[in-house]
């Protein structure tokens, strides 16, 4: 029961992404095409939430829901890893058309085809797990 509020925020946010378009495949495809703003507007707003949604918790001091500080640690400098992270993640994003979120948002809107996609990315998940020491972080 004490992670109930969680559940019920995947599925508010399941709901608003699929009210959105978001995880809709043509709307995808529009914004690789750069046919729409659409999903660049999704984008910047959830890049907006993000940094202020980070800006008050950092300056009210806000806990977690077990009651311990909430801390940001500091990345190490390096481009490196963001272009082939970057990369690797729009490649899939623009071949599959779903990101990982969406991935389960389109499960539960039946959409069954997306499981193989599912499994994609847990192997790839996996690969990453095998290979990560030999990869630049």
């Amino acid at each position: 029961m004490k992670l109930l509020r969680f559940l019920i925020t995947g599925f508010v946010f399941g709901i608003v992404l699929t009210k959105s378009e978001a995880v809709s495949w043509y709307r995808i495809v529009e914004m690789f095409r750069f046919e729409s703003f659409h999903m660049f507007g999704i984008i910047m707003t959830a890049i907006a939430t993000g940094v202020i949604g980070i800006q008050i918790i950092k300056k009210r001091k806000i806990k977690d829901y077990k009651g311990f500080k909430i801390e940001f640690i500091p990345k190490e400098r390096g481009i490196t890893r963001y272009i082939l992270g970057g990369t690797a993640f729009g490649l899939g994003w623009g071949l599959v058309g779903a990101c990982p979120g969406p991935i389960f948002i389109l499960l539960g809107t039946g959409t069954f085809t997306i499981v193989i996609v599912l499994l994609g990315a847990l192997l790839g998940t996996f690969i990453y797990g095998i290979l990560k020491d030999k990869l630049p972080h």
